[in-house]
């Protein structure tokens, strides 16, 4: 199947966020892609993590989920980017003061075929992610199927954790897409291509790792086959790549390396 990496330089004006993103899918649709991946935080973006995170919040059904399920229905395509999410009654204890940090994936009848909630919250490098964002109450892997593929959904410091890659793998996953908005640092552009490269060794399977641009992130977004080799890589501008996916790259790297059926820990 045939996969889009979008590269953002989102900002603040969701309106203009939503206006690029609709862009990047006509382009893809157009370039025969089934497929196009954003990154974290595509709809609303800024340096740091403030109340704005919150003020901007909204449920899956509100005016920002509906203009991009409406987008992916338009030009035909599958959607996964993410967005701020509101806490509802409906999920313990109502915490007005955090959103959730969600990818929603959307079917390209405009439908919602997922909604993953960032399981691991970035408190690093003098952040406080957690101070406005809440985590997922009930840390699940979440797949989802496009194209005759099927997709683990995976949140920028999540790809530190190799345990949510080995569960997605085990949920059936083939490719995980890595939404992200990677915080520039000392060795972290390194490390943004070692973990994901190692994440698809371990697993055998297809790593599509996308970042925002810089200044707020690394950009370098790309394209990482079941063995570990970079199909792809982009730069640090605004950007897509568009690239095709093989489910049988993924049975060979397993046949060759068949750790899925080896190993032994829980």
């Amino acid at each position: 199947m045939r996969i889009t990496l979008a590269q953002l330089d989102s900002g603040t004006d969701v309106g203009r966020n939503l206006d690029l993103i609709a862009d990047y899918c006509a382009r893809a649709a157009y370039e025969g892609s089934e497929l196009i991946v954003f990154p974290e935080y595509s709809t609303y973006e800024k340096s740091r993590v403030d109340r704005s995170f919150v003020d901007m919040a909204e449920p899956l059904d509100g005016p920002v989920a509906s203009t991009l399920c409406a987008t992916a229905a338009r030009y035909g395509i599958a959607v996964v980017a993410g967005l701020l999410e509101a806490p509802g009654d409906g999920d313990g204890t109502k915490e007005p003061d955090r959103a959730f940090n969600t990818l929603v994936a959307i079917g390209p009848d405009g439908s919602l075929l997922a909604s993953y909630r960032k399981i691991h919250l970035f408190d690093c490098q003098g952040f406080r992610e957690s101070e406005y964002i809440r985590p997922a109450p009930e840390p699940l892997p979440v797949t989802f199927s496009c194209g005759g593929m099927t997709f683990g959904l995976m949140t920028c410091y999540d790809l530190r954790f190799p345990e949510l890659a080995r569960i997605l793998a085990d949920a059936g996953a083939e490719a995980l897409l890595v939404c992200s908005s990677w915080v520039p640092g000392t060795a972290k552009t390194e490390q943004w291509a070692t973990l994901a490269k190692a994440r698809a060794i371990e697993n055998g399977v297809y790593v599509a790792a996308v970042s925002q641009t810089p200044p707020v992130s690394i950009g370098y977004s790309m394209l990482v086959d079941p063995l570990g080799t970079v199909l792809h890589s982009l730069d640090t501008e605004p950007a897509t790549a568009t690239l095709d996916l093989s489910p049988d790259a993924v049975l060979a790297a397993r046949d060759q390396f068949p750790t899925w059926r080896h190993h032994r820990l829980p």
